[in-house]
């Protein structure tokens, strides 16, 4: 996608962290722009932050419910007649071993991460492909989503299925012959709100993971460490979106992990190809 400029780009999760900066950067190429998130003073902070004369909506949205996504999408056509960027960006988590993990965990986690995608996929993709124009789908993962990392693996299970949800989205599109793109944004930790997603977590899913603290500690270390802004990651994003990347890795040393996961995978594959195998009718 090489024009931005009078574009209309929508953005969940844009109350803070990445979803903020990656309005803040669509706005900066000219956008219009549609905001959302569950955090309704997080929303208006960033649509303060827009430059002047950039035109904005913004809308209070819960991603886990398909009536709001669909509101959402409702609103960005009616005021604005075409999307040409939508960001799956609203992401929540969720930390501890996995045998402690609450069911709580599971559906709070899975519904936003997870059906939060599924529900943009399926309220915007059909009136973008209709309106076809070129465009891009950005479903925000993680680098969670390509390898594995103790104490999350809830989280890990949500991105890695957003993922493999992205990759099948661009296969859909080309078989279908749509001009619509998409892109997978799998930033490892940054310093963003998503360390505190539980001031939003719904009470009747308040059940948490009983041995977090140490996990969550960790976590909030790396991100406080870490060298790469949520303004660095809405930099790259949208230079991927320009260069048709599909795969948007914003830390280097992720590529090095993804790298050592496969290894590890191919190595076990040649190990137990049936060829090396004893079967029950090799044995005397």
């Amino acid at each position: 996608m090489k024009q931005f400029d009078r574009r209309i780009a929508v953005v969940t999760g844009a109350g803070s962290g990445i979803g903020r900066e990656l309005a803040i950067a669509c706005a900066e190429r000219g956008m219009k722009l549609v905001l959302a998130d569950v955090d309704p003073e997080g929303l208006s902070t960033t649509n303060s932050l827009m430059p002047s004369g950039i035109d904005v909506r913004t809308q209070h949205c819960d991603v886990s419910s398909f009536e709001d996504v669909r509101s959402l999408a409702d609103l960005a056509f009616e005021e604005f007649g075409h999307v040409h960027l939508l960001f799956n960006n609203a992401g929540v988590a969720t930390l501890g071993p996995v045998w402690s993990a609450t069911p709580e965990d599971w559906k709070w986690v899975l519904s936003v991460n997870l059906l939060g995608v599924v529900h943009g996929i399926q309220c915007f993709v059909p009136r973008m492909i209709a309106g076809g124009d070129e465009g891009h789908i950005v479903n925000t993962s993680s680098a969670a989503g390509l390898t594995a990392v103790a104490g999350s693996g809830v989280y890990c299970a949500s991105k890695h299925a957003v993922v493999a949800l992205s990759e099948c989205l661009l296969k859909d599109l080309e078989l279908f012959g749509s001009k619509l793109k998409v892109n997978v944004l799998c930033p490892s930790l940054v310093k963003t709100a998503i360390a505190d997603s539980d001031r939003h977590r719904p009470p009747h899913l308040a059940p948490t993971n009983p041995e977090s603290a140490p996990f969550d500690r960790r976590v909030r270390a790396g991100m406080d460490a870490s060298n790469v802004s949520a303004a660095d990651v809405a930099r790259i994003t949208m230079q991927a979106i320009w260069d048709d990347d599909f795969y948007i890795l914003p830390h280097p040393a992720v590529r090095l992990r993804v790298e050592e996961r496969l290894r590890d995978i191919i190595s076990d594959h040649q190990r137990h190809k049936p060829d090396n195998l004893v079967t029950t009718m090799d044995r005397p």
